[in-house]
This record gives C-alpha cells, sequence and structure tokens, in this order.
C-alpha cells in the first residue's frame, strides 16, 4: 500500500483495521510485549543497534513494539509523522515543553490552560530562568501583544477545559512563525477525530489518553505527536533522560480504547450538545459554556477549525452555593470528580471561596457521558425543581 492509499484512509479504518500480523500466528490483537530488555544474537548486532538505539528495540525506557504499534497509530489518526506516548498527559506535556524552551527564553501561555500545566511553567520553570506571561486566549490580540524578543513557545489549549475558549489556531501558527517560536496545543477535549491542529500548522500536538481516546477511565497516559524533526529531539533526549514512559500493558489498553474512539466520540458529541441544548432552557442557568452551540461567541471559529465537539462544558447557575450543590447532589447519573473522556458522567464544582460575592454565577462543569441523554434530561429537570422549592 502506497503512502497515498494510507493517508486516504478514514479513522474509522485507521483505529479499527491491521494487516495480517503472521509474526503473531495471525492475532487479531497485537500481543503485549511486557518485557524491561531486548537482546542480540552476536556482538556485532548488539553494536549496530547501539549506534542506532532510537529506531532499535533494546531497552524499554526508549523503545518497546507494544507502545510503538500504538505510536504509529495515534501519529497516523492525529496526522502526524511521529508519535511518542507517555506514563501521563502530564509527562507528555512536560516533555514537549521543556524540550523547547532554554534558560532565558520567554514562553506564552493561555490564561485558562489546564492548572498542573500552569504550575510547571509557574513553580519548576521559573527555577530555570524561563519566564510566562498568562494571556486571555480568546483574543490573538492579547496573545501578540504578549510578544517579547525572547519568546519562544507559544502553549495552546483549544478549547480550555473550564471556560472552553478557543484560539485562532492557524493565526497563532503564523505568528509563531514570524518570531521564531513554536507552538505546542493540548488537543485533548477535541481528540484527534475533531481536531487536527498539526493540519493548521502548530508544531505538538499533546493528548492526555487518560480521557478519550482511552475512554475507560482505567489507565492514565499521554501522547506528543508532531513532526520527526522535533520527535527525533524528543527521543534522543528528554524522553530517555525525564523516563515517563508508557509501560507496554498500558498501551494495550489505550489500543483496546482507540479502536472504538470514532463510534464513541460521535455518540458523547450529540449526548453532549443535548444536554447542553436543554440547559440553555431552564432560568436558573445564566450562560452554558460549550463552542458547539451558536450561542457561543466564538462558535464561528469552533466551525472553521473544528470537525465537531466533545462532551464536556460548563454551566454558570444564577443560584447560591448551597443551592447548586443540592441541585448537584441530586443529579442521580453524575459522579463528583475530576477527569472526564470514559463512558460515566461526572460533575466537578470547584471549591467556592469565602469571599465569593453574592449573587454571582456558580461555575459547574459537566461532562456527558454515554447514559441516555433523555434520563439526564429528566433527572437535572427535576433537581432544578428541587432546589426551586427551597
Amino acid at each position: 500500500m502506497n503512502e497515498h492509499e494510507k493517508a486516504s484512509r478514514s479513522t474509522e479504518t485507521i483505529v479499527v483495521h491491521d494487516a495480517q500480523d503472521d509474526r503473531h500466528y495471525g492475532a487479531v490483537a497485537m500481543p503485549i510485549y511486557q518485557n524491561s530488555v531486548f537482546t542480540f544474537p552476536t556482538q556485532q548486532s548488539f553494536e549496530e543497534a547501539m549506534l542506532d538505539n532510537r529506531d532499535h528495540f533494546m531497552y524499554t525506557r526508549g523503545n518497546n513494539p507494544s507502545v510503538r504499534q500504538l505510536e504509529e497509530r495515534l501519529a497516523r489518526l492525529e496526522g502526524g509523522e511521529q508519535a511518542r506516548c507517555f506514563a501521563s498527559g502530564m509527562a507528555a506535556i512536560s516533555t514537549a515543553v521543556i524540550s523547547l524552551v532554554r534558560s532565558g527564553d520567554h514562553i506564552i501561555c493561555v490564561d485558562q490552560a489546564y492548572g498542573p500545566a500552569k504550575d510547571l511553567m509557574t513553580s519548576i520553570l521559573t527555577r530555570f530562568g524561563v519566564e510566562t506571561t498568562y494571556v486571555n486566549g480568546a483574543s490573538f490580540e492579547r496573545i501578540a501583544e504578549a510578544v517579547k524578543p525572547n519568546t519562544k513557545l507559544l502553549y495552546l489549549e483549544s478549547p480550555t477545559s473550564m471556560r472552553f475558549e478557543l484560539q485562532d489556531l492557524p493565526r497563532c501558527a503564523e505568528l509563531a512563525k514570524q518570531i521564531g517560536a513554536y507552538t505546542v496545543i493540548d488537543n485533548t477535549w477535541a481528540s484527534p477525530i475533531y481536531q487536527n491542529p498539526l493540519q493548521l500548522g502548530i508544531d505538538l500536538v499533546v493528548h492526555s489518553v487518560t480521557k478519550y481516546i482511552g475512554g475507560h477511565s482505567d489507565l492514565v497516559g499521554g501522547v506528543i505527536i508532531g513532526s520527526k524533526q522535533l520527535l527525533h529531539k524528543i527521543n534522543g533526549c528528554e524522553l530517555v533522560l525525564l523516563g515517563g514512559i508508557m509501560q507496554p500493558s498500558t498501551a494495550a489498553q489505550v489500543m483496546r480504547g482507540l479502536r472504538t474512539l470514532p463510534l464513541r466520540m460521535e455518540k458523547l458529541q450529540q449526548n453532549g450538545l443535548a444536554v447542553a441544548r436543554f440547559l440553555e432552557t431552564e432560568a436558573s442557568v445564566a450562560k452554558v459554556n460549550h463552542p458547539g452551540l451558536p450561542s457561543h461567541p466564538q462558535h464561528e471559529l469552533f466551525n472553521r477549525q473544528m470537525k465537531g465537539g466533545g462532551s464536556l462544558f460548563s454551566v454558570e447557575l444564577a443560584v447560591t452555593v448551597d443551592q447548586a450543590r443540592t441541585w448537584a447532589d441530586s443529579l442521580e447519573y453524575f459522579r463528583k470528580g475530576f477527569s472526564w473522556g470514559g463512558y460515566e458522567s461526572l460533575l466537578y464544582m470547584p471549591i467556592q471561596s469565602p469571599d465569593t460575592e453574592a449573587g454571582e454565577n456558580v461555575l459547574i462543569r459537566l461532562y456527558i457521558g454515554l447514559e441516555d441523554p433523555e434520563d439526564i434530561i429528566r433527572n437535572m429537570r427535576d433537581a432544578f425543581a428541587r432546589i426551586a422549592k427551597k
């Protein structure tokens, strides 16, 4: 099969179809290479592999066949030349960022980015002389105004995972090229099914595969996807030295989840939009933050650079904090906790500050899972009626 035929495959075919695997007796699922070390029959073959250890299986901290299989599939799915998997989404984020900056450099980061990613820049990188400016990512002008002579990285997350603000990715990519900087984006919310930032000019894409890609709330992992040039450097330095590698057994679990990713994303998008539309009709809801809704201020940008969206969004309730807690506790189908991307619906209500002003809207993040959305809507309607009575 030539490269054009490979590129023309649909996402459904990429995640499902494997060629006949005669190495493993025609096994449908690739066996797990649960090895720490791989050996060679002769000293000469060992020395030859040592000279090119980035592309040979020698030690699982560098390469492993099970992990490599997943990396190749994720790279194709995202439209990148190469991918490397990690033990967590934060391991992928940390490695990507550290690989691109040096002491004295400046980072521009969207102010609504994932909290631990911001903590990396604020608490760790500042120790080594790397400065970060946080800006409103919904405004390209704010991003451009933050540029300094030593700006080397634009760190993006589109949409962000609490307020669901988007960045104009082609404009950000062009700006970075003009100033000699790189771009990294956390693309976890959209998954490779609904947004492919590399095709819009972004340099590196990171995902928490813990979320949609794994899809079953039973693993933790991350991935970096990009050009061979950038990944080659990561392979030979940050990957092996920081050591945050993905285990072979985890790679096999992620591969299982990947098989159904397009189907799950389609259903999750439908469920999420159905519930978000309902919430817009409720009197107690001041705002629904979902870029897939026409009411979202960046809906046109959403349509321009994305093919769809996930089922994670937030609502702003015009109720008291106590009423919001009552509403949350009345939702039978929502477990309370972090994360998202699995089969189960989740609710995250940040702890309210003691100085929260009276009458201020209460922000709650909702992840709509694979339950029947009509059951969720009916349950929500009853919960709103309960706080109305109180």
